[in-house]
């Protein structure tokens, strides 16, 4: 059977399940049949974290990697059973930041990630069932991410990544042959942001620069013959939750801006079994997201920007889905994507906006049955975006905006259906 090994790390809690039937004997102790991990984090003060580079000539790669993080816990168990029960609160702010200077040429890829998050907890379970019940609430002021990267006489020559991702509250179960049980209680009252920006002469090769900010994010993956049973509640207050990337060169060849803003979201995957997902978001808080692409000579360019108030996504690779989904959405929700450059070939803008959205599925290969119950009430304004200036010419530009207060899909595929 199993018993609990604990180990503390500067206010970080690991606990996993070991093996341990052959010291259990020794002992001549009964092992329980479930093992239980009880998990109580409290963090009042700020944790920061901020990494400077200042390169020139780079012969090789540059890479960065920064994060802050106010409570963390992260089990997992491998046959039998295991119950989480967790309590996270974080109280003050949790900012990282990246500022890369790459002078002259840089021959090898920039790669840098910059990572602020609230409260984090993650359990895994392999061959065993799972029940985690989780509460977390971020009471603290700020969850901030910024990556800055180049200069205006910055050559890249093997491109790269430049990436800015702050959460206020993350819980992400995972199983294998498992079944995932529990009830998730996330509140998030911080101001969320994310901000990642390259600005460069030349680039002759890909590059992409992306910024993420969510305030309540619940991830939950099973296959090889497992199942969920989970309720989730998620409840975002913070002023705001703005995402912002902007990528810029002189000479690009293929440039890329996305942007994602988030204020609650679910999103569940199962295969070989049932899903059984019970979700509830509320959300107050102004969400925004911007994406800038420019450039004056390019040849592939794109700004992508997406926000939503409150987002479900509950997908079953077998045959039965049962969703019951409750949505309140007051805060506005703001996305704009924007190129601007001269002569090129190809450019591509899209920004989607949405006030509240759930998506459900079940198996697209056998007679799946789905039983829906949505609620969905939007009182927030939601407006998309998409500005597309070309001074010079051009071969294509491809261009969308979307805005929707509400929407709802739900379908099963069934063979000659």
């Amino acid at each position: 059977m199993a018993t609990l090994a604990r180990t503390r790390l500067a206010g970080t809690i690991v606990a996993t399940a070991l093996c341990a039937a052959a010291a259990t004997e020794a002992a001549g102790q009964t092992p329980p049949q479930e093992s239980v991990v009880l998990n109580q984090q409290l963090q009042l003060g700020d944790v920061f974290s901020h990494q400077t580079l200042n390169v020139v000539d780079a012969q090789d790669q540059i890479t960065a990697r920064t994060s802050a993080q106010g409570t963390s816990a992260s089990g997992s168990v491998e046959g039998g059973a295991i119950l989480v029960q967790s309590d996270q609160e974080m109280r003050g702010d949790s900012t990282a930041r990246t500022d890369v200077v790459a002078g002259g040429d840089t021959w090898g890829e920039v790669n840098v990630v910059t990572q602020a998050g609230g409260n984090y907890l993650a359990v895994s379970a392999y061959d065993a069932d799972l029940t985690a019940n989780a509460v977390q609430t971020n009471a603290g002021g700020l969850v901030s991410a910024i990556s800055e990267v180049g200069d205006s006489a910055a050559r890249l020559h093997a491109g790269g990544d430049v990436a800015a991702s702050a959460i206020s509250n993350t819980v992400a179960l995972y199983g294998e042959g498992a079944l995932l049980q529990g009830d998730v209680d996330q509140a998030n009252a911080a101001t969320v942001r994310s901000f990642s920006r390259i600005q460069s002469q030349y680039i002759p090769a890909e590059a992409a620069v992306t910024a993420e900010s969510i305030g309540n994010a619940v991830s939950a993956t099973s296959v090889q013959t497992s199942g969920q049973d989970l309720s989730i509640v998620q409840s975002s207050t913070g002023a705001f939750v703005e995402a912002e990337a902007s990528a810029n060169a002189g000479n690009a060849w293929d440039l890329a801006g996305r942007a994602r803003a988030t204020a609650n979201q679910a999103v569940l995957y199962n295969e070989g079994g049932a899903v059984v997902a019970a979700t509830d978001q509320t959300n107050t808080s102004f969400v925004r997201a911007a994406a800038l692409t420019t450039a004056y000579d390019y040849g592939r360019a794109e700004a992508y920007a997406r926000g939503a108030g409150n987002e479900v996504s509950v997908g079953d690779n077998d045959i039965y889905v049962e969703i019951d989904n409750s949505q309140f959405n007051s805060g506005g929700v703001d996305v704009s994507a924007t190129f601007a450059g001269t002569n090129g070939y190809d450019v591509y803008v899209g920004a989607d906006a949405v006030g509240n959205a759930v998506t459900g599925y079940a198996c697209a290969d056998c007679e799946g049955y789905l039983e829906a119950a949505n609620n969905q009430t939007n009182e927030g304004d939601v407006s998309a975006r998409a500005t597309v200036s070309v001074a010079g010419s051009n071969r294509a530009v491809i261009s969308g905006a979307n805005a929707v207060g509400n929407v709802a899909t739900f379908h099963v595929s069934r063979p000659a259906h």
